[in-house]
Formats: structure tokens, C-alpha cells, sequence
């Protein structure tokens, strides 16, 4: 039998692959000097368009806001062509939320409380146990929203780290301090722990990178048992295991729960930071719970569903202060801690109130109710942009340093 072959001419093959290809893989030049069968991928072709390695980052989850932040974060970093790795801390809500939000991360380490000598012994145990991790996966660069543990691990490898924080009275050790840092513009008066050319700011909050994708869930009035038209109200007790506790918050917090458990047509969601502080509650304060007039979420629910479905918002921390102001919720803080300058500047804007007494718990908190039909702001905000290129523009600095081009990178910082 005779077996007749296509000797097919240059210019047939390329009107063959017009043809014959899909939309999508037609993206390559028939002009470019490349051999037209290279297989490539198509992430790394766009990277060298622009000049933008292609890298291996590693992302630690340490506290529970840390989830919805890194989510937007992640994806924009893996469009572009990177490798992202996670770790999460099994402490509070992380690891929880962030299997809601089916993340693919290890789980390292847990909290160990609020004893100063067990949260040092906690910082070093746990860098000890992410280092098998760090050394398998060989990432080229760290990015975290505060995880000591991992600054210090990257720090005795040489592996370059970028801090992202927004509270300039952080306590920091001087053995983990970050080689980058990326801050709010809100703060740019104050000192950090990195040198001066390796700061970069961005405009906004820190909560405006992601507050711009929420959708509201309304199955969760249902879930939390919750009517339309109750007046409700979010409360998230002071983080009092945290290094900027100040026992002033839990007054304000105390009287706060009298006001609401004394007015009539009033429900309070209560968010416990973890089961131990909410069994301590329920414990010294039976008389809240009673008649279903304070409800805790029996589970990790999301944090803007929280606010958006409140009238107001009363917290003693700093994230869910920032996620009602971003949201347009009126918001309360009766954190008493150093007070940092993004509240100051959310305070000034008319976006949050600042509670200094139990007087002003009475007298400013308006326990009134709010619009809750209107459309979320779903606007992008330029805090997104700022941070992803940042990290670019970071990255593409470390490259130069580690080619052999420190005098670039010094020009290029």
C-alpha cells in the first residue's frame, strides 16, 4: 500500500493554523523570529514582555484579617505569572476562614496566648517549625501582614521580606525586623523598621484592596437568626492577649454590653476573638445571653457580611473599624491602645468615631438605624494597584541584586 504525505509550504501551514486554532492560542506572533512550534507558557511569555520575573512567593497567614486581604493579593500575583505558597497560623479564625475561602496553604503553628514569655517562645518554636517548609519550597521572596515567625526564619536564610502593616505602634524585635516594608500614606511622618529607601506607601486603607469584590450574602440574617427590621448591632470585644491591650477597652466594652442589653428592639451580634474569651463571657456575663438578645456566630462567617447586614458597627480593634469605614457603616472604636494614625485620619474624614469614656457610650454612640437596601460601593480603590506594584517593582529590585548588580539595585530603591 502507498502512504502519500503532505509536503505542506510555509505559507500553507500558517493558513492551516488560522484556521484550525482556537481564539485564545492565537495570541502568538507570526512575525517574531521564535520557532512558531515553541511551546510556551503563556504567564511567562507576558513576564518577559514587561520586564517582570517570574518568582516564587511565600505568603504567611497569621491572623484572621489576613485572609480577606492576601485573597485579591494572591490571584493578581498568580495572573501575572508567580508561584504563591501559603502558610496559615492555627490561631483565631485563620485557618477556618481561610478553608471557607478554599485556600490551599500548610497549617504551622498555633497562639500561645497572651504570657509575654510564651509569645516569645511561640515566635522562635514557630520558626523553627516553618523551616522545613521554607527550605522545600525555596521561596525567592516572603510577604506577610506581621508574622514575626516567618520575618525571623527569612531573615537567617537571606530571604527577602516585605512587611505590609498599618499600625505604627506595632512592637518590633529587632531580630525580625523586615528588609521592605509597604504602609498606608496615612503614616508617613512616622518611623519604621526599614530604611527610608525601602518604604514604600499607598494611598488609603489597607481594607479598601479588598472591599471593592464584596458581594452581600443575605442568608446570613437567616443563619444568625436575624430580622429585617431589628435594629443590629456588631460588637467585637478588645483583642486583650494582644501586646497594645489596655484594660481601659474592657470598661467601655462592659458598659456598652449594659447599654444594648437594656434597650428594647436591640440585638448585638457578638464576635468573640476566640472560644476562650467567649466561654469567659458567657461565664461572667450570663445575663447577655439570655432571650437571644446577643448572638454568636456558631461558626467563622464573613467579616463584611457582619457589617453590611448591621446598623452600626462597635469594635475594639483595629480591622473591623476599617472594614465598616470602607463600607460607609457608621462605626465606633473602643479600642484604647495608642491610637494610630489611619483612625486618626478615618476620625478627622468623619468615617469613624473615636470612644474615649463610658460617658461618651451614652451620650455619642447613635443607636439608630441605617439604608441597608442601598448598593455596596464596588468601586476599585488605588490601594490595590499601589501594593501589587510595589511588590513588582520590589522583585525587580531583589533580581538585580541577586545578578550581581548591587549598584543598580541601590539606584533602583
Amino acid at each position: 500500500m502507498r502512504i502519500s504525505y503532505w509536503h505542506v509550504l510555509p505559507r500553507e501551514l500558517a493558513r492551516f493554523w488560522r484556521i484550525t486554532m482556537p481564539t485564545d492560542e492565537k495570541s502568538i506572533n507570526p512575525e517574531s523570529e521564535r520557532p512558531i512550534f515553541q511551546i510556551e507558557d503563556r504567564l511567562t511569555q507576558r513576564n518577559r514582555t514587561f520586564g517582570k520575573p517570574r518568582i516564587k512567593i511565600w505568603i504567611d497567614l497569621d491572623n484572621t484579617p489576613h485572609v480577606p486581604f492576601f485573597i485579591p493579593i494572591i490571584r493578581e500575583l498568580e495572573r501575572r505569572g508567580h508561584k504563591v505558597v501559603l502558610t496559615a497560623r492555627d490561631a483565631f479564625q485563620v485557618c477556618e476562614l481561610a478553608d471557607k475561602k478554599r485556600l490551599l496553604y500548610r497549617k504551622i503553628g498555633h497562639h500561645y496566648g497572651k504570657n509575654p514569655f510564651m509569645k516569645v517562645f511561640g515566635l522562635l518554636w514557630r520558626s523553627a517549625q516553618l523551616m522545613p517548609f521554607c527550605l522545600r519550597q525555596r521561596p525567592a521572596m516572603a510577604i506577610s501582614h506581621g508574622a514575626r515567625s516567618q520575618i525571623l526564619l527569612c531573615k537567617l536564610l537571606r530571604i527577602p521580606t516585605i512587611l505590609i502593616g498599618d499600625y505604627e505602634h506595632s512592637r518590633s524585635i529587632p531580630m525580625a525586623l523586615p528588609k521592605w516594608m509597604i504602609a498606608p500614606d496615612s503614616l508617613f511622618e512616622h518611623k519604621f523598621p526599614v530604611k527610608a529607601n525601602r518604604l514604600r506607601l499607598f494611598r488609603g486603607i489597607k481594607e479598601d484592596v479588598y472591599v471593592p469584590e464584596f458581594k452581600p450574602d443575605p442568608s446570613l440574617l437567616e443563619e444568625l437568626c436575624l430580622r429585617h427590621d431589628e435594629m443590629v448591632i456588631t460588637v467585637r470585644p478588645p483583642a486583650n492577649e494582644a501586646h497594645y491591650y489596655n484594660p481601659e477597652s474592657d470598661v467601655l466594652f462592659i458598659e456598652l454590653m449594659s447599654r444594648i442589653s437594656r434597650t428594647p428592639g436591640v440585638r448585638a451580634v457578638l464576635l468573640p476573638r476566640h472560644q476562650l474569651q467567649e466561654k469567659a463571657l458567657r461565664s461572667d456575663y450570663p445575663e447577655w445571653f439570655k432571650n437571644g438578645k446577643i448572638v454568636v456566630p456558631p461558626r467563622a462567617v464573613d467579616g463584611l457580611d457582619r457589617i453590611w447586614y448591621s446598623d452600626l458597627v462597635v469594635s475594639g480593634g483595629g480591622t473591623m473599624n476599617r472594614e465598616a469605614a470602607a463600607l460607609g457603616v457608621p462605626v465606633y472604636s473602643i479600642f484604647r491602645g495608642k491610637s494610630g494614625a489611619v483612625d486618626r485620619r478615618l476620625e478627622m474624614e468623619g468615617r469613624l468615631t473615636l470612644i474615649k469614656d463610658t460617658e461618651e457610650i451614652w451620650t455619642r454612640i447613635q443607636f439608630t438605624r441605617r439604608d441597608k437596601s442601598r448598593r455596596v460601593n464596588n468601586r476599585p480603590r488605588p490601594a490595590f494597584d499601589d501594593i501589587i506594584n510595589y511588590i513588582e517593582e520590589i522583585i525587580r529590585i531583589e533580581r538585580l541584586r541577586k545578578n550581581g548588580q548591587p549598584e543598580a539595585a541601590a539606584r533602583a530603591e
